[in-house]
């Protein structure tokens, strides 16, 4: 499964790629050492990202300073903030229109940012970018608002299941088609007198992806698609008997088969209990493939496709996050500028490969390295459409930007004891029906 003398050579490979076309790649965010005024006087960048990682910063400051090394004239301040902090300080920074020109946009945030007008469309800077053509669809669609594009991807994500595959041979157990399948898998491993359990769970920020995503694929035959967070007779995904049964199983997922405190676990913590031995199961996008290949064994962990419901079919979205100006920058040709060139089929492709994103140039994608190992479930699923059905998740409400909070905080009562999941159900139903209702408007 490891690739590691493989991937060694092509990321060196990849190497002598970007120093040919260093000059290619800057005038594909224009050339020349100016700071995108016609002037040579200096203009200084303030740029911050969410998704934030020592490597994957590390990553995006190798690309930054081979940027200021071309465009002496521009010089750009990066922050990174702790990963569970960023976006409330990016909110802050915007709200108090901090000095800031680049700002990673999530989809989840995406339609809050634009409600509140913190980010410019940058349609009229791509009709000049040559390397526009090569973006994908999907990584165009999850950067737009009413048909808009507010941002550049720097990667895309999608979910599937890693699982320690050496775990379930040791115990006979089959690799979960199914969320039931998940569900019990997880409570036959768990032992907790040993500190092993099943399902690396997440409670803490990020909390609604696993129970939002149950809910989804309990109502495959039922939900619209198009606007998933709602059913086709338009109540939402919330208020069917599906979801009781769904929500359910999530209880029990977290009662029975994972660690008690991962009730507040976040990314980094339900990923550190799978690397280290303590979980095995975990559902992620592909940005942990590199920590999983460089921190376990070859051949102890495995991915496959995302479970499914009892209809037999999941329900999978690709999503995104990426570089956009803001709307009060005084700098917004520089900007440009800088978000060109890191959105370069070479930049963009060298911190997926070493990140473990889906790059965004659809040159990039049919690259063998992504064909591969880990990355190939993710090409599987998409191969098996009705199967695995894509659907449009809710970018367009600006009341998904604060969605993770309350689901998270109400998700936490549940599984202590002090909210039903009747009550539960009810207040997120609640939600979603003013989400709606005030779109409408």
């Amino acid at each position: 499964m490891r690739m590691i003398a493989k991937q060694k050579w092509m990321l060196s490979a990849m190497s002598i790629v970007l120093l040919l076309g260093l000059t290619t790649a800057c005038s594909s965010g224009g050339s020349g050492g100016s700071g995108g005024n016609g002037s040579d006087e200096i203009v200084t960048l303030r740029m911050i990202e969410s998704l934030t990682s020592p490597g994957r910063t590390e990553l995006i400051q190798a690309s930054i300073d081979k940027f200021m090394k071309q465009n002496p004239a521009i010089k750009v301040e990066l922050v990174s903030p702790p990963f569970d902090q960023a976006d409330n300080k990016i909110r802050t920074m915007l709200g108090a229109k901090q000095e800031l020109d680049i700002v990673e946009v999530r989809d989840l945030n995406v339609a809050e940012f634009v409600n509140n007008g913190y980010v410019e469309p940058i349609d009229e800077y791509t009709k000049s970018w040559s390397d526009f053509g090569t973006v994908t669809a999907v990584a165009q669609s999850v950067a737009q608002v009413d048909g808009k594009l507010y941002f550049i991807p720097n990667g895309l994500y999608q979910r599937q299941l890693f699982y320690r595959a050496d775990w379930l041979k040791e115990k006979g157990i089959e690799v979960p088609a199914s969320y039931e399948e998940l569900v019990n898998a997880s409570v036959q491993l768990t032992d907790a007198a040993n500190n092993r359990y099943g399902f690396s769970f997440r409670g803490g920020p990020g909390a609604n992806a696993v129970p939002d995503t149950m809910i989804q694929a309990y109502s495959s035959e039922t939900i619209n698609i198009e606007d998933a967070m709602f059913l086709k007779d338009g109540g939402t995904i919330y208020s069917s008997p599906e979801a009781k049964t769904a929500l359910e199983q999530y209880v029990k997922l977290y009662k029975e088969g994972s660690p008690p405190d991962s009730i507040n676990w976040g990314f980094q913590e339900q990923v550190q209990a799978f690397t280290s031995g303590v979980t095995a199961f975990l559902l992620q996008d592909p940005d942990v493939i590199q920590v999983l290949t460089d921190g376990m064994e070859e051949g102890t962990w495995a991915t496959a496709p995302m479970p499914t419901g009892p209809a037999g079919k999941a329900l999978i979205s690709a999503g995104g996050a990426g570089w956009g100006i803001t709307s009060y920058s005084k700098h917004k040709e520089a900007a440009w500028k800088l978000i060109a060139f890191l959105s370069s089929p070479e930049e963009n492709t060298n911190l997926s490969k070493n990140h473990g994103t889906v790059p965004i140039h659809s040159s990039a994608t049919e690259d063998e390295f992504f064909q591969n190992g880990p990355y190939k479930t993710l090409l599987d699923m998409t191969n098996k459409p009705d199967t695995f059905v894509n659907f449009k998740p809710p970018f367009q409400y600006p009341a998904n930007g604060q969605w993770g909070t309350v689901a998270m905080e109400s998700g936490q009562a549940l599984l202590l004891g002090r909210a039903t999941a009747e009550e539960t159900l009810k207040k997120w139903d609640e939600y979603w029906t003013a989400a709606k209702a005030e779109m409408n408007k």
